[in-house]
């Protein structure tokens, strides 16, 4: 329709219709091809269009339909990302014109054809990301040029400010704050709910936000999820830190890096994590999160993300260049890459490693223990609550007496209860081929083969390693147990399996 007011034309406007089109993050409109806006804007399909109603503007891309079937004259239909972004109800009048050009991505076309960014292009590259005026191709574009041409260090330091730049920050009535995180590419890994309840157990501050899984069967997010809740906003986070020292949240729900989570997000669909965009994600949200200090844990092995001791030392060189130019005190430490930690693949699976590991059940997996040790005590020696090479006992001891176990609780009540983690209706024994020693275990094939189980979305899927590297077995002996909600994708997985090489190789 086109309305009038005092005698001037007012731009021409559309009725709103919710289609309950779920197309994750994007925005979408969808509009007649002879609607009179798109003829009177010039618009095709595919065309990034600026929408606005009641004082609120969304980008989106418009696709076009023919005929009477979906939509009527003079509507457009918004998928629920734009829905919610417009903050419209049914039959509300939208605009709908040209999106301006956006200037900043002029800087992703220079980094396409080689050339480095400054501080400047860079912090408008990201501000435009946490405003939503990238579509996911520019976005998918940026990515890949960092992963053609890497981040040098001046621009990982440049790209981590500006990260922070957009988001919210926190800070804490302390002098020490601390965190962890660990790069990725081991399976099982899920040492950070023990290093939390340790570390807040002898009086650190430690406001753990986490990532749902990139390209892992699990995130620490997905994991934990399966424990207690995770979406906390910024006022439950503070309130939970403040109540008992810690928490271990979802870093989406409380925006301190939102130009990262739109990041993550086509990580996640590219299979990429470069390590310029891996050093600004982390170092973004700790120093987001108020930290002052923070232990990094980077697996090294030959299936693992960091595949041997040079490239692991470049990159712990490189966090901690970046950490020091931002006021973050860094401590790497190289660990053993070569296998899963723990028995569990999968959010649930990893989360009942860690409830034995806190409760000091007799099947508890003591590498996982000594690693959350390690870690933990790391964070208390560099937080002042340890002296030098006395933290792993530290965290050992508080494992031991139950102090972990009571402080991850209470953590868990505090973000809102303590859950039972799910138990996946299906399961399958993959059995050794022959008699012999397990000589090698393939990291990415586990991973492939856990999410094909349904692995992190469905939340009890996964894999339980059965056997570790150096271990004796028989011939029809299980190796892995999957582990999966449905039969079908118990078949997917047991035929990925079948097909794929030496998941876990046994030679006699």
């Amino acid at each position: 329709m086109t309305t009038f007011d005092a005698g001037t034309l007012v731009q021409p406007t559309l009725r709103a219709r919710r289609l309950g089109l779920h197309s994750q993050h994007q925005p979408i409109v969808i509009m007649r091809t002879d609607c009179h806006v798109c003829r009177a804007e010039g618009l095709s399909g595919r065309s990034q269009v600026l929408l606005s109603a009641g004082g609120r503007e969304v980008r989106a891309l418009l696709y076009q339909v023919e005929g009477d079937g979906l939509l009527a004259p003079g509507e457009a239909a918004l998928s629920e990302p734009a829905w919610e972004m417009l903050g419209v109800a049914e039959g509300d009048a939208i605009a709908v014109t040209h999106a301006p050009a956006v200037e900043s991505l002029a800087n992703v076309r220079r980094r396409i054809y080689g050339h480095r960014l400054d501080a400047g292009a860079l912090a408008a590259i990201v501000g435009d990301v946490a405003q939503g005026h990238y579509t996911d191709v520019h976005l998918a574009a940026f990515l890949t040029s960092s992963a053609a041409l890497p981040l040098d260090e001046n621009e990982t330091a440049d790209l981590t400010a500006a990260m922070i730049a957009v988001g919210e920050r926190l800070s804490w009535n302390a002098p020490v704050v601390v965190d962890k995180h660990c790069v990725g590419g081991l399976p099982g890994n899920r040492t950070t709910p023990l290093v939390v309840a340790i570390v807040a157990a002898n009086g650190l501050i430690m406001p753990k936000t986490s990532s749902r899984a990139i390209t892992s069967p699990a995130g620490t997010a997905d994991t934990m999820e399966t424990l207690a809740p995770v979406d906390l906003d910024l006022a439950a986070l503070k309130r939970v830190v403040e109540q008992e020292g810690g928490c271990i949240a979802w870093g989406g729900a409380v925006h301190l890096s939102p130009a990262d989570d739109k990041f993550v997000r086509i990580e996640r669909e590219l299979d990429v994590d470069t390590e310029g965009q891996l050093i600004a994600s982390v170092l973004s949200k700790k120093i987001a999160a108020g930290s002052t200090h923070v232990v990094i844990d980077i697996p090294v092995g030959p299936t693992a993300k960091v595949r041997s001791e040079e490239s692991a030392r470049h990159l712990a060189e490189r966090i901690r260049a970046v950490a020091a130019r931002s006021g973050l005190e860094a401590r790497c430490l190289l660990t053993d890459g070569s296998q899963p930690v723990g028995r569990g693949v999968g959010p649930a699976l990893e989360a009942r490693d860690v409830l034995a590991v806190l409760r000091n059940a007799p099947e508890a997996p003591d590498d996982l223990r000594r690693r959350a040790a390690m870690l933990a005590g790391a964070a208390l020696e560099i937080g002042g609550k340890a002296e030098p090479g006395q933290g792993v006992s530290l965290a050992l001891t508080t494992l031991a007496d139950g102090r972990a176990w009571t402080k991850f609780a209470a953590i868990c009540e505090a973000q809102g209860g303590m859950r039972t983690p799910p138990v996946a209706a299906q399961s399958h024994p993959i059995v050794a081929p022959r008699a012999g020693r397990v000589v090698h275990i393939d990291n990415r094939k586990l991973a492939r083969l856990a999410k094909l189980a349904g692995a992190p979305d469905v939340k009890a899927a996964g894999i339980h390693m059965e056997t570790r590297l150096g271990e004796e077995v028989e011939r029809g002996q299980p190796l892995l147990h999957l582990h999966a909600e449905t039969t079908g994708e118990l078949a997917y997985a047991l035929d990925y399996a079948a097909a794929a090489n030496d998941i876990i190789r046994v030679e006699q």
